[in-house]
């Protein structure tokens, strides 16, 4: 069975500690907001742009965004199906619910159709959702010298059989931040495909973190981490060949994209829940705010109160009536409470 070769390093271990702590916060944050779906939807659009982008696709992220949203675009017809094909993918993954997703084994089945999906007519059907068969390398776009020369075709259903395995049944007792790494990097370094190898990984990774139970609500998107500095990402994922198969440098590099992440959620979801005794207050539940509850809880939290004639200023497009509709709900849930009978009276947080 395959055996990866790490450290837990310090940095590993202080990564590690901020997912785990961001991780915690977004569980458990008293207020959430109700329109979860559209911090899913931006993650999404994150993931497919620079993910494509990283990988030379044209798309600016604007016209990604209308792409994922099934909207026209001018463009490459290569460059729209890669982002209509990676958005099916994460739809694919995001459909398998913590629950399930625990259940489920990874397979060559499971591997095969990620990369079916991904290569969805863009590949011909004979090496779509098939391992390759012939050898290939991986040269230096600029320089075009050949930079990593995978494996020969013929060890590629041994060595992905072998990390498999190691997935399903090896790495019960390793973490599972550092499971998905080294998912991502072990199927880079087997290149089992003639084309996508880099989204199929991602996606591997991804699923290895659903698969077991690290889903953290599919609000974050990794693949802007490398986007934003590709030759970081590069150099990382070579930084294993040049110390003899050790993975402790790409792992230390794949926390702290991560940790970056999560600590940029989770920042955006304590800014709703500044106070630490709120959920006891509530009865121990999470509140679910809409997005003008958000802003209304955003600007009492910034000034201190909130006045009747402040609604222009919050929503120029909503009438008063709808306004106070928002308002009374917040005091339903026991988060507000209004102080005066008049009105110039104010709304402030529930102490």
């Amino acid at each position: 069975m395959y055996q990866p070769k790490f450290s837990i390093s310090n940095n590993i271990l202080k990564y590690i500690g901020i997912i785990e702590g961001a991780r915690e916060v977004i569980h458990n944050a008293p207020m959430v907001p109700a329109w979860e779906k559209k911090f899913q939807e931006d993650a999404i659009v994150r993931q497919v742009h620079h993910g494509t982008h990283l990988e030379g696709n044209e798309l600016n992220y604007s016209e990604a965004a209308q792409v994922v949203a099934g909207n026209e675009v001018i463009g490459r017809p290569r460059d729209i199906q890669e982002v209509i094909n990676y958005r099916n993918v994460i739809d694919f993954i995001g459909q398998l619910s913590t629950s399930e997703a625990e259940k489920i084994e990874i397979t060559d089945e499971l591997i095969l159709k990620l990369h079916k999906l991904t290569t969805d007519r863009i590949l011909p059907e004979e090496k779509s959702g098939k391992y390759r068969i012939t050898q290939v390398v991986v040269k230096n776009s600029e320089t075009g010298e050949v930079s990593f020369r995978p494996p020969a075709a013929l060890e590629v259903p041994v060595l992905m059989d072998n990390l498999i395995a190691w997935l399903n049944t090896g790495s019960s007792d390793v973490h599972p931040v550092l499971t998905s790494g080294i998912a991502q990097y072990e199927m880079v370094r087997i290149h089992p495909f003639v084309d996508g190898n880099g989204r199929v990984a991602r996606s591997v990774a991804t699923l290895a973190l659903y698969q077991k139970g690290y889903d953290i609500r599919r609000f974050f998107s990794m693949e802007e981490y490398y986007d934003k500095n590709a030759v970081g990402y590069y150099n990382a994922l070579q930084s294993v060949g040049k110390h003899d198969g050790d993975l402790t440098h790409w792992l230390e590099y794949f926390t702290e994209g991560l940790a970056i992440e999560l600590t940029r959620i989770k920042e955006r979801i304590q800014k709703l829940s500044t106070d630490i005794h709120l959920k006891e207050k509530l009865g121990g539940k999470q509140v679910y705010l809409t997005e003008r509850q958000i802003k209304i809880v955003e600007h009492i939290q910034s000034i201190g109160y909130l006045q009747n004639k402040m609604f222009p200023q919050l929503f120029s497009m909503i009438s008063e009536d709808t306004s106070l509709r928002e308002i009374a709900d917040l005091i339903e849930k026991g988060i507000l409470i209004k102080r005066g009978k008049t009105k110039g009276a104010r709304y402030v947080l529930k102490s």
